[in-house]
């Protein structure tokens, strides 16, 4: 092959104190002149969704040896969202997703790696690895780690996470499910490795790496324990080898017909509201012009097509044999648009393999499960930059709404009214400076939506904010607010009692306050004190930007 990154490091005379260095982990210097192929793992005992890693690196390094390369594992972080969650952790979250592209670059750059398999799972994990994909531009390949099988109980009924622990939690207080009822959710909901069963972030972000072309087709709900997962595993080893032999790059994949594609698989599946984050800051980073409006635009044209946990009533494994991702594209054929992937098939030529979709669950465009897609983009006073609002987790009774706020500087205040029983139906719940700035990190929260709807408040309570929601969340609650609190947004104005009103089908978001009364208002504003004040995330504080860029890091905005 022509010459290679790796070559800076293993060629000529004067290297020999690098080779001398790569002999010392074990490398024969025979082996010098192979594709030196990184496999970036977030393997770690503390996530379900990785715990199975392990065995896939061993497959993965497999592939990489029968294909002609020689492998090097080095390690990423990962963090649960769900453990962190309703805590001081969860401000770590999405910044992880910045320090795992700055790690990947920082380990690909500094020993020239030829090519990398990115191993990964979880929520900010998958997307921060697409970032440094994209950012590099080097032959990459994602291998996602699979979702979990959904728990069982008796009579074979399903079990997952959220409702079956975040929503049985409110259901609890609420006297809906005793002690012992609510130990078997705990017991059942999480049955082994794996990320969380439904189309919760982690899962909807590995069906829209397997639609943009990043992984091997079936990758994306493959489940984890399959031995089929195995076997895509051992194939992404040697396609790497290949992808660098041919400079074949994440660039000429990561296309605007790419991110297209993505946003209408997603919506078609009612995906979650944090891939709007991520896919804006992965397309930065690919040099892809990508505005918010565009999914908004989408959305209307783009039908929801399946009824997915937790909004519906099909977990990953009924998506997987229903077709999966390529059963998706099939239904959405004369609306996707054509684009290569790295399997070294185009986007029309995986269509054209597809030989039986489940048509109930996955429905077919002439019969969907609702006209328009699962994510919604609003705007007006209350959010002149945008907000986001999973309209396919959100009752017809609640698609307008118009309520009396109550507002709240955090999330835990929040949680602490609504576990009090303080509120009340025709109330709009506030929950500010919790955005990327104020939070800091954007903290998602699980817990207040889902006890929203654990207390039957889901078709008289709405809940809006500048922080995110987790993938599982359902009801009718708004997050993404832009611009958000911390930075003097409208959104920081609002006062108890203030009216909102809610109209998702016109794509509105109003706070019922004139203009005058709302500049006295921010006459009268002083940017708060910053929650935390040392450590990296002080510092991610000042320079990460708004939702509706995507809330990546920049000195430029």
């Amino acid at each position: 092959m022509a010459s290679k990154r790796s070559d800076v490091i293993t060629k000529g005379f004067e290297r020999t104190p690098h080779r001398a260095l790569l002999k010392g982990t074990g490398v024969p210097g025979e082996q010098m002149d192979k594709p030196f192929i990184g496999i970036a793992s977030s393997f770690t005992d503390l996530i379900p969704g990785h715990i199975g890693m392990r065995d896939l690196e061993r497959f993965i390094e497999k592939g990489v040896h029968t294909g002609g390369g020689f492998s090097f594992i080095f390690g990423i972080p990962g963090v649960c969202d769900g453990i962190s969650m309703g805590h001081k952790g969860m401000h770590y979250s999405l910044p992880t997703r910045e320090l795992i592209a700055d790690m990947i670059e920082s380990v690909a750059e500094a020993h020239r790696l030829d090519g990398l398999v990115l191993l990964t799972n979880c929520d900010k994990i998958t997307p921060g690895m697409l970032m440094a994909a994209a950012r590099l531009d080097i032959p990459c390949i994602v291998v996602t780690a699979g979702p979990m099988l959904a728990g069982r109980g008796r009579g074979g009924r399903a079990f997952s996470f959220v409702t079956d622990t975040f929503e049985a939690m409110a259901q609890f207080k609420a006297g809906v499910i005793d002690e012992q009822q609510l130990q078997v959710c705990e017991d059942k909901a999480c049955p082994g490795a794996g990320s969380c069963q439904g189309l919760f972030t982690a899962n909807t972000m590995a069906i829209l790496t397997e639609t943009m072309g990043m992984s091997l087709m079936q990758c994306a709900t493959t489940p984890a324990v399959s031995a089929y997962k195995r076997r895509l595993a051992f194939a992404s080893g040697q396609r790497i080898v290949q992808l660098v032999h041919d400079n074949i790059t994440p660039r000429q994949i990561m296309t605007r017909e790419a991110f297209e594609n993505a946003i209408r698989v997603d919506l078609a599946l009612g995906g979650s509201s944090n891939t709007v984050l991520h896919l804006l800051a992965i397309a930065r980073e690919a040099g892809v012009p990508l505005p918010l409006e565009e999914f908004d635009r989408l959305s209307r044209e783009t039908p929801q097509l399946a009824s997915m946990n937790p909004g519906g009533k099909y977990f990953m494994e009924d998506l997987d044999a229903a077709g999966g991702v390529s059963g998706v594209l099939y239904q959405l054929r004369d609306r996707i648009l054509d684009n290569p992937t790295l399997s070294g098939l185009t986007v029309k030529q995986v269509i054209d393999q597809v030989r039986e979709v489940d048509e109930e669950v996955i429905q077919p465009l002439s019969r969907p499960v609702r006209a328009e897609g699962g994510i919604a983009i609003l705007a007006g006073n209350l959010a002149p930059k945008g907000a986001v609002v999973k309209q396919s987790g959100v009752s017809e009774k609640m698609m307008h709404f118009e309520g009396r706020a109550r507002c709240f500087e955090s999330e835990e205040a929040a949680m602490a009214a609504l576990m009090g029983g303080q509120i009340r139906g025709g109330e709009v719940v506030v929950i500010r400076y919790e955005g990327p700035k104020g939070g800091p990190g954007m903290r998602e929260m699980l817990a207040p939506t889902a006890t929203l709807m654990g207390l039957g408040l889901g078709d008289s309570v709405a809940l809006i904010t500048d922080g995110r929601f987790s993938g599982g969340t359902r009801g009718p609650c708004i997050g993404h607010v832009s611009p958000e609190a911390a930075e003097g947004g409208p959104i920081a104005l609002v006062e108890d009692g203030d009216v909102i009103c809610l109209d998702i089908p016109g794509r509105k978001l109003e706070l019922k306050v004139d203009d005058e009364t709302l500049a006295a208002r921010l006459e009268k504003w002083r940017k708060p004190e910053p929650k935390i004040k040392t450590g990296w995330l002080a510092r991610y504080a000042k320079v990460v930007t708004s939702a509706y860029t995507g809330a990546v890091t920049s000195i430029d905005e």
